[in-house]
This record gives C-alpha cells, sequence and structure tokens, in this order.
C-alpha cells in the first residue's frame, strides 16, 4: 500500500488539550505527544489511528493489527519498524514530525538487545501506532495544522471530523474531580528492601562489577484509572517538555518525562540528553536557589552524569560518522515543578548507509537507566531487582516517515490497563551515594504520579 498525507491549515488557535478531548479522547488507539500546558516553543502532535505493531520479546513476534485483522511475524520491533517505513509514503512536512509510528520500547526489549538476563513483563514489550488523523500544534507560531495519512488510491481526504472543534469552549476545560483516594500504593521494595539493594549495588560497585548501577523499584496501584483524567491531571501539576500519553492495545501510557532519549532529524543529526542528578525544589527562593547550587557542586552527581555521558558517547559512536561525536553542554541544571535535574548533551552525525533505526537500537536502553559499563549493570541489575521493569526505562515518542526520531525516556511516567496501574521509579547508585538519600529520592520522582492517582499511601 502507498500511502499519502494530506493537511489543512486550522483558521485559528485552539487548546491541545481541547483538542483531545473533543476529538480522540474515546479513541482506543491513541497518542498526545505534549511540549506542555504553558509550551510557547515546539510542537506537540496528537490523533489516532488503526494499524498497530506490538512485539513480544518472549515469543520473538510482532503482531501488525489493521482495524479487525491481524498477523503475527517472527522478528524483534526493530525490523518491523525497519520494513513499515521502509513502505512508499507521499508525506508533507508538517512540524519535525512527517507522520510515521508513534509508540514505546520497554525495557526488556533492551534486555533482548543487548542479551542480558530479563524478566517477562505483564505490558506489550513495544507497542507503536500508525497515526490516521492527527493535529500538529506549532507553539512558537501559535498554528494548529490537520492532517490525514490514508492509501494514495483513496478518494479526498475526509476532514469533516474538525467539524467538532467549531462548536468548542476555546477555553481549557476545568479538571475531573480528584481520583478515588482509598487507593495504596504497594512497592516491589519497601524501604528496609530497597535500602539492602543500594547496598548490595555498592558492594559490587566496590568489587570492580561496575562503576554505577541504576537500580528502580515498582509501584502497583490496584483499581480502575481512566487514563485520560490521570494525564490530565500529571500535565498540571508536573507539567513538562515530552509529556504523553499513548493508548496502544488496550494498555496505557501517561508520562510527564522530562528526559530527550534520542532526537534524530532528517539530516542525521543526532542529540541525547542523559539526566543524572536530582535536587528537590526548595520551599522559597533561597532554600530553591541552595538545592541547585548544591546539585552542581555534588562530586557525586557530578561523576555520575559524566559516567553516563561516556557510555552515551561510546553507543553513539558505533554509529555515527567518524570523528562526529561531541558534548555540546555539560552539567547543566533543568528545573522542574518537583526536582532540579543536572542534564548533559551529547550530539553526532549518522553515518552514511545507518538508519535512524539503527541509531536507535544501538542506544537502547540508555545508559542513564542502566549505569556503566553498561552490559555488565544490566546482568547485575537483573539479579538485584526482582522483577521486570515493562515500559518503565524504556522510550516513547514518534519514528517519522522521513527518518526524523524524537523519542523520549519513560521515566515520572504511568502504565494503566485493565488490571490497575504501575509506575516505576529510581535512581544512579556510586560508591558515594548515601543509602538514605537515594530512598528518598525514589519518593520524591514517584509523588506526583501517585497524586496524579489520587493515591495516599506513600510508604
Amino acid at each position: 500500500m502507498k500511502l499519502r498525507t494530506t493537511s489543512r491549515a486550522l483558521s485559528a488557535w485552539i487548546d491541545p488539550e481541547t483538542a483531545f478531548l473533543a476529538l480522540f479522547a474515546g479513541s482506543e488507539q491513541s497518542f498526545w505527544l505534549d511540549s506542555g500546558r504553558d509550551a510557547v516553543t515546539g510542537y506537540s502532535y496528537l490523533g489516532d489511528g488503526n494499524r498497530t505493531l506490538t512485539a513480544s520479546v518472549d515469543t520473538g513476534t510482532v503482531t501488525h493489527s489493521h482495524g479487525a485483522d491481524a498477523e503475527t511475524t517472527a522478528g524483534t520491533i526493530f525490523d518491523a519498524l525497519s520494513d513499515v517505513l521502509r513502505e512508499p509514503h507521499h508525506p508533507i512536512s508538517t512540524g519535525e514530525f512527517v507522520p510515521g509510528w508513534v509508540g514505546w520500547l520497554g525495557y526488556e526489549v533492551g534486555a533482548e538487545l543487548q542479551h542480558t538476563p530479563r524478566h517477562s513483563s505483564r505490558y506489550p514489550d513495544a507497542a507503536f501506532l500508525q497515526p490516521q488523523r492527527m493535529l500538529v500544534f506549532d507553539h512558537e507560531r501559535r498554528a494548529v495544522t490537520a492532517l490525514v495519512t490514508q492509501d494514495s488510491a483513496a478518494d479526498d481526504a475526509d476532514f469533516d471530523w474538525l467539524g467538532r472543534i467549531d462548536s468548542l469552549e476555546q477555553a481549557q476545560p476545568p479538571l475531573d474531580a480528584p481520583l478515588a483516594t482509598d487507593a495504596s500504593a504497594r512497592w516491589r521494595h519497601d524501604r528496609q528492601a530497597y535500602g539492602d539493594l543500594i547496598r548490595s549495588a555498592q558492594q559490587r560497585i566496590s568489587a570492580g562489577d561496575a562503576y554505577q548501577l541504576c537500580v528502580t523499584n515498582e509501584v502497583l496501584v490496584d483499581g480502575s484509572f481512566e487514563p485520560v483524567a490521570v494525564y490530565r491531571r500529571l500535565r498540571h501539576v508536573s507539567p513538562t517538555h515530552h509529556g504523553g500519553l499513548l493508548r496502544i492495545g488496550g494498555v496505557a501510557l501517561v508520562s510527564s518525562s522530562p528526559e530527550q532519549f534520542l532526537r534524530i532529524t532528517p539530516d542525521g543529526t543526532i542529540t541525547t540528553r542523559p539526566i543524572k542528578g536530582t535536587r528537590p525544589r526548595g520551599h522559597n527562593f533561597e532554600a530553591d536557589a541552595t538545592q541547585r547550587l548544591d546539585l552542581l557542586a555534588s562530586e557525586k552527581e557530578r561523576a555520575e552524569n559524566l559516567m553516563i555521558v561516556d557510555l552515551m558517547r561510546n553507543d553513539l559512536g558505533r554509529v555515527a560518522a567518524l570523528g562526529s561525536v561531541r558534548v555540546s553542554e555539560l552539567l547543566a541544571v533543568e528545573s522542574y515543578a518537583q526536582v532540579h535535574q543536572l542534564v548533559s548533551t551529547v550530539t553526532a552525525q549518522q553515518a552514511p548507509g545507518v538508519t535512524a533505526v539503527d541509531v536507535v537500537a544501538a542506544a537502547f536502553p540508555a545508559g542513564s537507566m542502566t549505569g556503566a559499563p553498561k552490559i555488565s549493570a544490566m546482568t547485575l541489575l537483573d539479579s538485584l531487582e526482582a522483577g521486570p521493569r515493562g515500559v518503565y526505562s524504556g522510550a516513547f515518542g514518534y519514528f517519522g516517515a522521513d527518518g526524523a526520531v524524537d523519542l523520549a525516556m519513560v521515566i515520572r511516567s504511568i502504565l494503566i490497563d485493565d488490571k490497575g496501574a504501575s509506575l516505576g521509579t529510581g535512581g544512579g547508585i556510586t560508591a558515594l551515594s548515601v543509602v538514605e538519600e537515594e530512598i528518598d529520592e525514589t519518593r520524591l520522582k514517584a509523588a506526583a504520579l501517585l497524586d496524579a492517582l489520587g493515591v495516599a499511601n506513600r510508604k
């Protein structure tokens, strides 16, 4: 099938949240890649479709679904993405995303890639959706464009669905009522057990088995949660430049991720922005400034960040043009609603003959979520963590039909299905880590997510 994308500019700006609620909230296969409710630069994308890819690393298969039709083939999600991205397409360039595929890669996909031990996840190890109807929001220009992607042999594109926007209030809708407050969080490792994991990780580091280990924890919450309501709450209490709501195959990913895993432009420029180093926001200006300076001065946090920068340089060096890998920004502080983060930026140029899918496969999973050296760290973490990470610490975003990619880390994220909700939290452990501080950091990172779910118990 040869695809064609048709565009139509809207006459006026509308709020992305209003548009999603009106047009796509009822779609079981839908997405919202969100630059934030107060964004003045960048793009947001929201839409739906009926063609999906879901992968299982346990069976080594990918299921291709198109409406009611489904076919399962052998191979990895990277094989499947390479195939579908080679399909003939007459795209239109609007914003930074020429419609390709939107979805996530779970951590166990990375374990399969790296041939390290892994647990089985209850979620699809990878899931992607091909947009059929989409809105593109250019926040700097305050412009909105509608796109329809269809078989090039089909009749003219149908934009009648835009009619629902005309009667909407342009003001942002009020937030839904609070969610169930009687739900409680069940941590895979309680404070004592997680502290023991940290001490075990430090013993392995002292033995020379690794330099750093990103030790994580899982939180489970029973109950029934409406993904759109949860995401609306989350984006209001924890805004970020890489928020997301993805609903594919009965599973929803809700994210306020602050970390860009990989961005690749159509000309092959690669950017990764690993985060390592965290401090809570202060309760007033002076306390906040003190926390920020403390983060910048921390020997442990700086060393942790530098280790991951070196790891990402090595990963990108395998798929980059010779001599093109650069550290363009080192140890910068970015501030979010709940935390200050230490961020560095590594860039490179895609080598000739290398595809965007090749680049992602070479760098996945991100070193900021494994530790260093990567293979050794992943092997040790599998024995320490006693369960799957699932989608957490993977990546989500888009693969464009023109070779562009923008993927964020699945951190500060919630997974919702018919069994309830889960979230992951963790931190990088080095020989200099203080156990109680590391435990508190994981609780801080989980707090906004539990608030979005209406969960009272954070013990």
